[in-house]
């Protein structure tokens, strides 16, 4: 798994423009899969193009939950290519059109090894990968409680990580995981660093993660 952080609050480049919010670019053997869309669809496809990021080249795009800051590049990205497959949660109310729109409500295998949570306490879904080293789950804001997020997850197989955006989540509910992440909204970032030297991974756009 490849996954390209091209939205964040953040940028570890000086070509790519930060802003409130977050999307990644997901590409598992042939699938390339786009975690939400950011708030601002012209910041969203700039940033693409500066990374090399075809919008037609991509088969599903992910909508962890309705906010604004994860929504707001949708309608933009869809003008660019509407030949894919919409993968939302039932809060969320559709803009723009793509081909295909998927409603998940519960735990669900989207494609060989992707996998969705559902949506979880009414507001959320988490992208769920696997890989060699086990599942990274991709997260949006983690509104839902992230022991809720992490049982669900893993029931898809062994945790191995976790990359995104993490809100309030208490640091101490990341204990075991191999790989953290935190981007976007996440309140504790010093202190997961601090208390998971190993397993923290600054994200920020432009930042490139395999597992």
């Amino acid at each position: 798994m490849k996954l390209t952080i091209i939205y964040d609050n953040t940028t570890l480049r000086d070509d790519l423009k930060p802003d409130w919010g977050f999307s990644a670019l997901i590409e598992l053997n042939s699938r390339k899969i786009l975690f939400d869309t950011g708030a601002n669809g012209e910041i969203l496809l700039n940033n693409m193009k500066k990374l090399n990021i075809n919008p037609k080249d991509i088969q599903d795009v992910f909508i962890s939950h309705y906010h604004w800051d994860h929504t707001g590049g949708l309608g933009p990205f869809l003008k660019e290519n509407n030949n894919v497959k919409l993968w939302i949660p039932p809060s969320f109310k559709i803009k723009g059109r793509a081909k295909d729109v998927a409603i998940v409500k519960e735990p669900t295998e989207l494609h060989g090894g992707v996998y969705s949570t559902g949506e979880l306490e009414g507001i959320e879904q988490s992208l769920c990968i696997k890989t060699e080293k086990g599942i990274v789950v991709i997260v949006g804001c983690s509104h839902p409680d992230m022991r809720h997020i992490l049982k669900v997850a893993s029931t898809f197989g062994d945790l191995y990580g976790i990359i995104g955006g993490m809100h309030g989540t208490n640091p101490k509910f990341l204990e075991g995981l191999k790989l953290i992440c935190p981007t976007h909204c996440t309140m504790y970032k010093k202190e997961i660093k601090v208390l998971y030297p190993e397993s923290y991974v600054e994200g920020g756009a432009g930042k490139v993660i395999e597992v």
